[in-house]
């Protein structure tokens, strides 16, 4: 959400847009009243990242129906909404692992998976990190489990526990967040080491930044480009505002990103506008879906949409 955040700000900049940001701090109480503020102020348009999106549904419907854009990370209703093809973004993270079990840890691993699978829309993320390890016979999936909470401290008191009765651990998979507090809390043991594989998705800051350190038990992380996909949605918004036909739903591409890879990708980051002008570039992060403007506004989707088969 940091990159999402960093790309809608320089889309509103230069669109001349005013940008606000609001956090909830993963309390979808404080989401609702948050997002009926903004209904109450006649926003123009609003990106969202729901924490409850079942909750949260009627007060966006609402914002939708007054004629304003609204943008969602995943979970639906939205008048465009963002999604990735879940299950090729875990199958990237997966086959990695495997990968890396199979020529540098002789085939056998410890595995932890830190798991979302009480939210419908990531859950393909898993089921494909799964089949990805089912193939490799030494494998040893030591928990498979959902943090309390899906951020670092979540992922901190997660692993913590684990380490009391697994504490050699080979392979940490999950969303970034909650990988980078399961690092914090194998250095924290003293169980870390640089052959260790943790990868993650999100392509976060942090993560980013662990993989540049020489030996850090951090190897990859998916990106899914957020800055580039937060600058198209404020992109988005602007057109909204403008009467413009907009994409109904869009794609964020999966990309692996290594130390051998990270320069070309952080500079598109650094510039999600040009990559957003260029239709070549954009198209190896987005594929756009559909379209809907203010008139056919009550075509917004409000399914749990996936360019994916079920």
């Amino acid at each position: 959400m940091q990159g999402v955040r960093s790309g809608l700000a320089k889309a509103a900049k230069d669109r001349g847009l005013e940008y606000r940001v609001a956090l909830a701090d993963n309390d979808p109480v404080k989401m609702i009243e948050q997002v009926k503020a903004f209904h109450g102020s006649k926003i123009g348009g609003l990106v969202a990242a729901p924490v409850d999106p079942a909750s949260l549904s009627r007060s966006l419907q609402d914002i939708i129906w007054a004629g304003s854009y609204v943008g969602t990370v995943v979970p639906p209703p939205a008048t465009s909404l963002l999604n990735a093809p879940q299950y090729l973004t875990g199958k990237t993270l997966g086959d990695a692992a495997a990968a890396y079990i199979k020529d540098k840890l002789r085939g056998k691993a410890n595995v932890v998976l830190l798991t979302h699978d009480s939210l419908e829309f990531l859950a393909p993320r898993f089921v494909a990190m799964r089949d990805s390890l089912r193939e490799i016979p030494d494998v040893t999936v030591v928990a498979d489990i959902s943090p309390v909470t899906v951020n670092k401290e979540g992922g901190f008191a997660t692993m913590s526990t684990i380490l009391l009765a697994n504490p050699d651990i080979h392979v940490v998979l999950g969303a970034d967040t909650v990988v980078l507090g399961a690092l914090a809390a194998v250095r924290a043991a003293g169980k870390a080491r640089p052959d260790q594989f943790f990868g993650g998705i999100d392509g976060e800051p942090e993560a980013v930044a662990e993989l540049k350190k020489g030996g850090s038990p951090y190897k990859i992380s998916v990106s899914l480009a957020s800055p580039v996909f937060g600058y198209a949605m404020g992109q988005h918004a602007a057109d909204w505002l403008e009467g413009k036909s907009i994409p109904q739903a869009m794609d964020v591409l999966p990309r692996a990103l290594t130390i051998a890879t990270i320069a070309q990708y952080e500079r598109d980051l650094a510039d999600p506008g040009a990559v957003y002008a260029d239709p070549a570039r954009r198209a190896v992060y987005l594929k756009m879906y559909g379209n809907i403007c203010y008139d056919t506004r009550a075509r917004y989707v409000n399914f749990p949409w996936s360019s994916e088969p079920n």
